[in-house]
């Protein structure tokens, strides 16, 4: 069986697009989600962040470090809505 999903979308592919710009988290979209898919919301919200520090830093390119950290900071903004969302309904995401 699939894993949890949005609008036929999988949970990775809703972060990537999170960190691409083009999907917001915001707690009215959270609310479709269940305690576990908030959990693996999360879970590959990290992932993916780290895969991104884990990339090749681009040295001397300045668009590319810009693009780096933009897509870092949506990912950061995203896991600390989440993080409040949970931390209102109780629910302990780690």
């Amino acid at each position: 069986m699939a894993g949890p999903s949005l609008k036929g979308k999988s949970i990775l592919v809703i972060v990537l697009d999170i960190a691409d710009g083009f999907f917001f988290l915001n707690p009215i979209i959270l609310k479709g989600f269940d305690e576990e898919g908030l959990k693996d919301l999360y879970h590959n919200i990290i992932k993916v962040q780290s895969g991104i520090r884990g990339e090749k830093f681009p040295n001397n390119n300045p668009d590319a470090i810009r693009k780096r950290n933009i897509k870092l900071q949506r990912l950061h903004n995203s896991l600390f809505i989440l993080k409040n969302f949970a931390r209102e309904r109780r629910i302990f995401l780690y």
